[in-house]
């Protein structure tokens, strides 16, 4: 559990940085440079990624089980997958309906996927694993959100926009849910998404 609780310590506290030291990062990437800056921080993000897998995996051979999930749970979280698949296309693609109406699209997604991870997951290494990525997103969305209505930014209300950007949304949700419902989760996670 150390590794994986490690792991998660490093991952956040990097993530965390423009959370909550904006101006720090900024000087920072002006004093080293950006793409300097930009390889530290890929570097720190992938030992700590490989420290969350190993520690995760390693309790995944012992799990400690805080409830048994019903099959359910299963199917409901593959379709909450979905709008999570939503929502991060919707943060990379300018004009997006979420984008506009939100400003924190890809937050909104890393709750729902850890929600949906949550609901059909059992084991303290499930609960510790998105359990902190949920505190993360909640945080990271109420600071950021907070920081703009202080700085007067305003996010459009009306729900009408550009048609085409919410498409791409949805045919990246839809593309990227198939290939990791009937692919991607068993071959890289070793579970497969429905169990016949």
């Amino acid at each position: 559990m150390l590794v994986l609780v490690i792991g998660l310590v490093i991952f956040f506290g990097v993530h965390s940085i423009r959370m909550f030291a904006p101006e720090w990062r900024e000087k920072a990437m002006h004093r080293e440079g950006s793409l300097r800056w930009k390889l530290r921080f890929g570097m720190i993000t992938l030992i700590a990624t490989g420290f969350i897998i190993i520690g995760y995996s390693q309790l995944r051979f012992a799990p400690t089980w805080l409830w048994f999930p019903p099959m359910w749970t299963r199917h409901l979280s593959a379709l909450l997958m979905l709008v999570a698949l939503f929502f991060a296309g919707s943060a990379f693609i300018e004009n997006s309906t979420m984008k506009n109406k939100m400003g924190y699209p890809f937050l909104i997604s890393v709750k729902v996927w850890t929600l949906a991870h949550l609901l059909s997951n059992g084991t303290l290494a499930d609960v510790i694993l998105f359990g902190s990525f949920l505190v993360w997103a909640v945080v990271g969305f109420a600071v950021y959100r907070r920081r703009d209505r202080k700085a007067g930014v305003v996010y459009k209300t009306s729900t009408l926009s550009s048609l085409r950007p919410n498409l791409v949304a949805m045919v990246f949700a839809l593309v990227s849910w198939i290939m990791i419902v009937f692919h991607l989760h068993q071959a890289l996670i070793g579970v497969p998404v429905f169990v016949s």
